[in-house]
């Protein structure tokens, strides 16, 4: 029984696993663009590690700083997650990716994903007008 058990194997070692996601987070937040294109399964399980950094990153004191240094091990990465996430994502309880899915892959026909970190672009949706009474 898997009871108590979160997580997906994705066919891996545990040691595996672990160092895929923090290549995988690291790079999310490195690229410019920030969004990374990968597989349906792993973009799903990126996202909980994705956001589990950038809510360390919102508490911002020294001992958020250093969970995330043990486990993103980069600290221009590190930085730059504590210097800009903090007030983009400061009205936002979650939700800080988004996945997008592209089509599956031309060689073993995957289903592949691009993750990305959502922008504060999101404009807010035009308010209605009251039906006026007709009598």
């Amino acid at each position: 029984m898997r009871h108590g058990k979160t997580g997906v194997k994705l066919g891996r070692t545990a040691s595996h696993r672990e160092a895929m996601f923090r290549n995988m987070v690291t790079s999310l937040f490195k690229s410019p663009e920030e969004r990374i294109r990968t597989t349906d399964a792993k973009a799903k399980e990126l996202r909980r590690v994705a956001e589990k950094m950038i809510t360390l990153a919102k508490r911002g004191d020294l001992h958020a700083r250093r969970q995330a240094l043990s486990y993103i091990r980069d600290k221009d990465v590190v930085a730059r997650l504590f210097n800009d996430f903090p007030e983009r994502y400061k009205d936002r309880m979650g939700g800080y990716t988004r996945i997008v899915k592209i089509g599956n892959r031309v060689g073993d026909n995957a289903p592949v994903s691009i993750i990305e970190c959502i922008k504060d672009d999101v404009r807010e949706k035009p308010k209605r007008k009251a039906a006026s009474k007709k009598s």
